[in-house]
């Protein structure tokens, strides 16, 4: 079965026809609704929270948002952004409360620095996996997502990413873009090894939440859960100045990699990389 992200652009896909079909599916809005409020309870919210909707289509998942009664800890603001104008038309046709964004988020989060408290995605990351010209690339696209999505965030912060993963390489880029965006990072699969199988991104922003962690678990989140993967790729940095010399090929790797998480195009390293060149007379 073909995925739509494999053959069309997504603004392009959820033209009207598809977003009208997509939002009034009963079994769409009942699978949305579940996955929503999975997503909430792995945020573990307990205060009214201002939370970032990344792909939130026709605001499918922000009338649940709205919908949390103070005893759940809310009811929560949210903002929505979406590359689709079909999708973000039928949300205002359809008066949901949160604020409408368009916005592509391959190209990043176009937010203040620590705006939300927490952030959701419900079914969209997934096509960030797939380049849309020449001058793209998934990694450069997922780069400029996570990190854009790290900086919106208040430190200690959270952010829930339901998606589904064409693969296990699929599922590894994404994750790796987010550990290297700066981002806490676990994997939680509800239904797995079941065709209906739901992958759930779960990020902690900053090292707030890593205090009496245990297991590398450095979400704070994950923790004792069934099926869960912990990953934290990071290198702990150590102490002192001078470890890695400037000009070196660590130094180079190091800076390309700060630059590949702003989104810049870079070359490729190689064996010649940090090679000192022989003085030509």
């Amino acid at each position: 079965m073909s995925r739509p992200e494999d053959t069309l652009q997504a603004d392009v896909h959820y033209d009207d026809v598809e977003a009208r079909k997509y939002t009034t599916s009963s079994r769409i809005q009942n699978i949305q609704a579940s996955m929503t409020r999975r997503a909430l309870e792995l945020l573990d919210l307990n205060t009214p929270s201002l939370i970032l909707d990344v792909g939130c289509g026709s605001g499918l998942s922000g009338e649940i948002l709205s919908d949390i009664t103070p005893e759940e800890g809310g009811p929560h603001v949210w903002i929505g952004m979406d590359i689709s104008p079909s999708m973000l038309d039928v949300a205002l046709q359809r008066d949901v409360e949160g604020d409408l964004f368009l916005a592509d988020i391959g190209q990043g989060v176009p937010f203040r620095a620590g705006t939300f408290d927490a952030a959701i995605s419900i079914s969209a990351i997934q096509w960030l996996c797939n380049a849309e010209s020449s001058e793209t690339s998934p990694q450069q696209r997922l780069a400029r997502f996570f990190g854009g999505l790290y900086q919106s965030l208040k430190r200690g912060g959270r952010a829930v990413c339901q998606f589904y993963p064409k693969n296990d390489v699929q599922k590894q880029m994404i994750t790796s873009a987010a550990v290297k965006a700066g981002f806490g990072a676990g994997l939680l699969e509800d239904d797995p090894e079941t065709k209906n199988v739901k992958v759930y991104l779960v990020l902690t922003a900053g090292q707030s939440a890593v205090a009496n962690t245990k297991s590398g678990d450095i979400t704070g989140v994950v923790e004792n859960m069934e099926g869960v993967d912990v990953v934290d790729n990071r290198r702990q940095a150590k102490s002192g100045k001078g470890e890695i010399k400037k000009g070196s090929k660590q130094w180079i790797i190091k800076k390309k990699e700060q630059m590949e998480r702003k989104g810049k195009v870079v070359k490729a390293t190689s064996k010649y990389t940090g090679r000192k060149r022989r003085i030509a007379f």
